[in-house]
C-alpha cells in the first residue's frame, strides 16, 4: 500500500474540481493535506485523441455499472483519474447570473434562492478565474454580472468560420460573444488549437483542468500528499455521531483506517452522496448527514443537454477550435419566451464516429460527410431542483439514479428556436442528439446548502449540519443547476471554503 500517514490536518476524497481547489486553497495557507483518488493519472498518449478509443471503446469511462429508476443498468460518462471529469470537460468556465443565486421562476418551476448573494460570491470568481487561467473579454456578454476586473486572459477570438457565423448572427439581432474558456493559450502556452479538446482529454496538458490548474500546483507545495488507486469505502464517527474520527479505505485488497482533524468528500454529487450513505450508523441511519432534512441524495441535476449539427450541404466548415462562442439571449426571460430557456455555446468540432458512437441509425460515412459541413452546438437549459430525483443505493450497493426529466418545455424550445436561427442563415439541416441519463458530467445538488437545517444537507460553507468536522465540496452543495456549466463556481466556492477554514477551524485545531 502507498506509504500513507495515520494522521492528517485535512484528509480529502477526491482529486477532481472540488478536490483540487479545497487542496489547492489550504496547502497555500499551510495545511497538511492528503487527497485520495480512487483512479491514477491519466496517460498522455496518441488516444487521448483518438474518436474510437474515446467515444467507440470508451478507454477512459469509468468500467461501472449503476441503474436508472427502472433498475435498467447503464454504463455511467463518468471518469476516475487525477483531474476527474475536468480531464473531458470543455474548458467553459463560466460565472453564474446575478439571478441565478435568487429565486427566478422557470415555465416548469422555480429555481429556490442561494444562501449567498452573487455580490457576496463575486470576489470567490475572481480568483477562481485565476487559479483556472480563464481566457474571456470583460462586458462582452450581454447579461454579463458586474465584475471588479478584466480576465486573467484575454480572449482566444474566432476563427474566421465562427467570426463569419457571428456577423451572420448580429444581423439577426442576436448577441454572440466570447465563450470564457480555460486553455493554456496565452504567449508561450501549450495550445495549439486543435480539434480535439472538448470531450477529449488533452495529451498536451494544454486543457486548464483540475490536475493541470489546481493539484499539480499543490502537490509542489510538499504540503499535499495524493494517494492513488484508493477506494475510499466508509466514514467512521465517534460515539454520539457528532464527528468523523477516521476514514476506511481499500487499496490493492487491504483495508486500513486514516485519521484527520477536518474531512472533505469532493468524489462528485453522485459519489458524495453516495459515500454518505454508504456511512450509516446508528448515530446516522439514513446517511451522514442525512439529518431531519432527509434531502442527502435528493435533488440530483444534470442539466437539459442536446449537442445540435447545423448542416450546409455544399459549404465546408473548415474550423479547427469551434468552442470559442456562447450566446446568452435567450437565457433570461427574453422576447421570445417570457421564461428562461437556457445558454447556447459552440461545442467543440463534431467528427463523424463522435455522434455515430450513440446514433446507430445513421452510417458514419454519412455522419462524417455532415461533420465537414456543419457548426455544432451545445444547447443547455437548467433542469429543477426535485427531490424525487435522487442518488440510491440498491440492497447489493449498487448506485441507482432515479431521475426524470424536468423543464423540458424550455429546452425544447430552446432547440427548436436554435434551430430556426441555423437555418436562417443558411445551414438547412439540422440534426440534434439529447444527452441521456448516462451524462453525468454536470452532475449537481446532491447535499445542498443553505441556512437552514430543516431545508439542507450543508451550511452556507458546506459544513454537513450534525457533524463538526465533515465538509462536502463538490457540485452536491448547488441548489440550483443552473443553465451554466458549473466548474468555476465549485472552484469558487472551494477557494471561500477553504478561506474561512484556514481562519477559523483549522486555526482553531492547531
Amino acid at each position: 500500500m502507498n506509504a500513507i500517514d495515520d494522521h492528517y490536518d485535512v484528509v480529502i476524497v477526491g482529486a477532481g474540481v472540488g478536490g483540487g481547489a479545497m487542496a489547492n486553497r489550504l496547502a497555500a495557507g499551510g495545511a497538511r493535506v492528503l487527497m485520495i483518488e480512487r483512479g491514477n493519472y491519466l496517460p498522455r498518449e496518441a488516444d487521448n485523441w483518438s474518436v474510437k478509443a474515446v467515444f467507440h471503446d470508451r478507454k477512459y469511462t469509468a468500467r461501472e455499472t449503476w441503474r436508472d429508476k427502472d433498475g435498467k443498468p447503464f454504463h455511467p460518462s463518468t471518469f476516475y483519474y487525477v483531474g476527474g471529469n475536468s480531464k473531458f470537460f470543455g474548458a467553459a468556465t463560466v460565472r453564474f447570473r446575478k439571478e441565478d443565486f435568487e429565486v427566478l421562476e422557470h415555465e416548469d418551476g422555480i429555481a429556490p434562492a442561494w444562501p449567498w448573494s452573487y455580490d457576496e460570491f463575486a470576489p470567490y470568481y475572481d480568483e477562481a478565474e485565476r487559479l483556472m487561467g480563464t481566457h474571456g473579454t470583460a462586458g462582452a456578454d450581454p447579461i454579463e454580472p458586474p465584475r471588479s476586473g478584466p480576465f486573467p486572459y484575454p480572449t482566444i477570438g474566432h476563427e474566421p468560420e465562427m467570426e463569419a457565423i457571428a456577423e451572420k448572427l448580429r444581423g439577426k439581432g442576436l448577441r454572440p460573444f466570447p465563450l470564457p474558456i480555460a486553455i493554456d493559450r496565452q504567449p508561450g502556452g501549450a495550445c495549439i488549437r486543435c480539434a480535439t479538446c472538448d470531450g477529449f482529454a488533452c495529451k498536451l496538458g494544454a486543457k486548464n483542468d483540475a490536475e493541470v490548474r489546481l493539484i499539480r500546483p499543490a502537490i509542489a507545495t510538499n504540503r499535499v500528499h495524493l494517494v492513488l488507486d484508493t477506494k475510499v469505502l466508509r466514514l467512521l464517527t465517534d460515539g454520539p455521531g457528532k464527528r468523523i474520527t477516521g476514514i476506511e479505505v481499500e487499496q490493492g485488497g487491504q483495508i486500513r483506517t486514516i485519521g484527520g482533524d477536518l474531512f472533505i468528500s469532493s468524489a462528485g454529487a453522485i459519489n458524495s452522496a453516495v459515500l454518505l450513505l454508504r456511512s450509516a450508523n446508528d448515530r446516522h441511519k439514513g446517511g451522514i448527514g442525512n439529518n431531519g432534512s432527509d434531502l442527502l441524495g435528493r435533488n440530483y441535476m444534470a442539466h437539459n443537454n442536446t449537442a445540435m449539427m447545423a448542416i450546409h450541404p455544399f459549404r465546408k466548415n473548415n474550423v479547427t477550435f469551434q468552442k470559442s462562442m456562447a450566446i446568452n439571449d435567450y437565457y433570461l426571460a427574453n422576447s421570445h419566451r417570457p421564461y428562461p430557456l437556457g445558454n447556447v455555446q459552440g461545442l467543440g468540432k463534431l467528427q463523424g464516429g463522435m455522434l455515430t458512437a450513440n446514433m446507430k441509425i445513421i452510417p458514419e460515412w454519412m455522419m462524417s460527410l455532415f461533420a465537414k459541413r456543419s457548426v455544432d452546438w451545445w444547447i443547455m437549459s437548467e433542469d429543477l431542483p426535485d427531490r424525487n430525483n435522487r442518488v440510491l443505493l440498491d440492497p447489493d450497493g449498487t448506485v441507482r439514479i432515479q431521475y426524470t426529466p424536468n423543464n423540458e418545455k424550455a429546452h425544447n424550445e430552446l432547440v427548436r428556436q436554435w434551430g430556426r436561427v441555423m437555418r436562417s442563415i443558411g445551414y438547412p439541416l439540422i440534426i440534434t442528439q439529447r444527452m441521456d441519463i448516462t451524462v453525468s458530467m454536470h452532475q449537481c445538488g446532491t447535499a445542498v446548502f443553505g441556512r437552514d437545517p430543516a431545508t439542507s444537507v450543508l451550511d452556507p460553507f458546506c459544513k454537513v449540519w450534525d457533524v463538526d468536522n465533515l465538509y462536502v465540496v463538490d457540485a452536491s452543495f448547488l441548489p440550483s443547476s443552473t443553465g451554466f456549466n458549473p466548474s468555476l463556481t465549485i472552484v469558487a466556492q472551494a477557494v471561500r471554503v477553504a478561506e474561512h477554514l484556514l481562519g477559523n477551524t483549522l486555526r482553531a485545531a492547531a
